[in-house]
């Protein structure tokens, strides 16, 4: 805590002499709720190179879903965050500018309502990404196009508002669009922890939590991405008491549906190179497992004698089966007071999402901060005893088209398609939006813009292979006009897996390589002291 804390504190001083700068969007948006559109509001702060200072090589980094502003521009830059460094502070020594987008809280001048601005509309806050390109590409020196970075939900944003400009006529100057576990398809909130928190709030006229999950759960976009919403599942007339006939996952009404459709019929920038970074597992590794209890513990009520609460969570069930997600008995004296149930079902083509491969949250992390105070909600998050669930499912993060088992290995592009022109993706679930050495070294070159086709001339003649398919031996044929002071030799399997890694100094020979791998597709890398290439090979022994 203490390493975290100066790290913090160096970040904050790093920041001195840069000012925030509002931004307001030129193009309203109406909300699904709204009668009229709204101009969106935001903040961006401009981080200038370390090389020349001039800002000529922009990257635009868009905050993600952040209710409340609890994160603000010095947590944004301390994202980048990895191995005692800052991904921001290198690529800055390297001639890069950075250009922070945050969303914060504000109130509108136009009817003096607050704005949770962090958990808005996604499209709103598409158009004040629009306008800050827009003003970026007009301060910029020189022609160099922007990379844009969307971190979570930060990539719908992004996604939503370069798509956006393209079809309206708006030039984005924009080469690169970095989507990293973002919920393409939707993301996840256990059901069974929704139906709980809403229970509480509602049965006993809780204030401070109903405020709680208007931000957060009952926001815009919470209501847009989350894939299963309690507001689903009420009965008629009832703030908290479940429908017995609505058991299947389903989105907010009126948000969720009308979102996807929107989002899917917009499609990717077609401008861009598009990649994606997935914090889940290609190879369906999962998270705990379908209907596991999460939770089965009788808790005391503060400040009230004699009276307990009994609570049993459970993550959503196997393909088409049902059990029961959530339960509440309140009891005075051991006798029965109060109680409430809820159900989940399953669809048949599918496990239940809270223990997909994907990018996983913590339970106890998400809530900790907004228990304090409240020695019941701090006593039932210490008793959860599985608290990691799957956030952003990884055919989610890949924007797969074709799959509806959330639980699928990744077969791209053999079974399943996607938008994205290359990715990163891991065989464990990572936590969502974490650098990893294997990530990063996937993105840093795309942002150097450092790939290139083994089709491209140069390389023809700088690296050949004697033969693809290859069977036991990679070989690599260098031409001896070229130097090759360091060379390094990936092969990754087809759904982002490292599989083998050599360097080699000075090389003046061919490169020999033995490979034990099973049939199929795979990718070659090959990375020196100026490019990053990549090649599809087959193996067929």
């Amino acid at each position: 805590m203490k390493k975290l804390l100066l790290s913090l504190f160096f970040i904050c001083i790093s920041l001195v002499g840069f000012s925030q700068t509002p931004i307001t969007a030129s193009i309203a948006y109406q909300g699904y709720d709204e009668t009229q559109g709204y101009l969106g509001q935001g903040e961006y702060q401009i981080f200038m190179d370390n090389t020349d200072n001039v800002l000529d090589k922009p990257i635009i980094l868009v905050d993600g879903f952040d209710p409340n502003d609890t994160r603000d521009i010095a947590g944004m830059y301390a994202l980048l965050n990895f191995n005692g460094n800052n991904i921001a502070d290198q690529l800055r020594a390297e001639g890069f500018d950075f250009v922070l987008l945050n969303f914060p809280t504000y109130t509108r001048a136009s009817d003096q309502v607050t704005v949770n601005g962090g958990a808005d509309y996604i499209q709103r806050n598409a158009m004040v990404l629009a306008e800050l390109i827009n003003q970026i590409n007009n301060q910029k020196t020189g022609n160099e196009e922007l990379v844009v970075i969307g971190p979570s939900m930060g990539g719908l944003v992004s996604r939503y508002a370069l798509s956006y400009m393209e079809q309206n006529n708006m030039a984005h100057q924009t080469r690169l669009f970095v989507s990293w576990d973002t919920p393409h398809k939707g993301a996840n909130m256990p059901i069974s922890l929704q139906y709980l928190l809403n229970y509480f709030a509602e049965s006993q006229n809780n204030q401070g939590l109903k405020d709680a999950i208007a931000s957060t759960t009952n926001s815009p976009a919470s209501k847009e991405m989350l894939i299963d919403h309690y507001l689903a599942h009420l009965q008629n007339g009832s703030t908290y008491l479940q429908d017995p006939a609505l058991l299947l996952p389903a989105g907010a009404p009126n948000f969720r549906n009308a979102f996807q459709a929107e989002l899917d019929a917009l499609g990717f920038p077609q401008q861009t190179r598009n990649i994606s970074i997935s914090n889940g597992s290609a190879v369906g590794t999962m998270t705990g497992s379908p209907g596991i209890e999460v939770l089965n513990n009788t808790f005391n009520v503060p400040n009230v004698p004699l009276t307990t609460v009994e609570i049993a969570l459970h993550f959503t069930p196997a393909a088409n089966q049902t059990n029961e997600v959530s339960k509440s008995i309140t009891r005075v004296f051991g006798i029965p007071q109060d109680s409430f149930s809820a159900n989940s079902k399953s669809f048949s083509y599918t496990d239940g999402v809270d223990s997909a491969p994907g990018g996983k949250q913590d339970i106890q992390a998400l809530l900790s901060a907004g228990a304090q105070g409240n020695q019941l909600l701090t006593d039932i998050l210490n008793a959860i005893t599985q608290s990691e669930f799957c956030f952003i499912p990884t055919i989610s993060a890949m924007a797969i088209t074709n799959e509806n088992n959330w639980y699928a290995n990744i077969d791209i592009p053999n079974t399943h398609t996607t938008a994205f022109d290359a990715w990163y993706i891991p065989n464990t679930n990572e936590l969502h939006v974490t650098p990893t050495q294997a990530n990063i070294d996937f993105l840093l070159p795309e942002i150097r813009n450092q790939v290139a086709s083994l089709s491209d001339s140069v390389l023809n003649k700088k690296y050949r292979l004697k033969s693809n398919p290859i069977a036991n031996e990679l070989v690599i044929l260098l031409d001896e006009s070229f130097k090759y002071p360091k060379i390094e030799i990936s092969i990754y399997g087809i759904n982002g897996q490292h599989l083998l890694q050599k360097t080699f100094a000075n090389a003046t020979d061919n490169i020999n390589i033995p490979v034990q791998l099973e049939n199929g597709i795979y990718f070659l890398e090959i990375k020196d002291n100026q490019n990053v290439f990549t090649k599809k090979i087959i193996v067929n022994p």
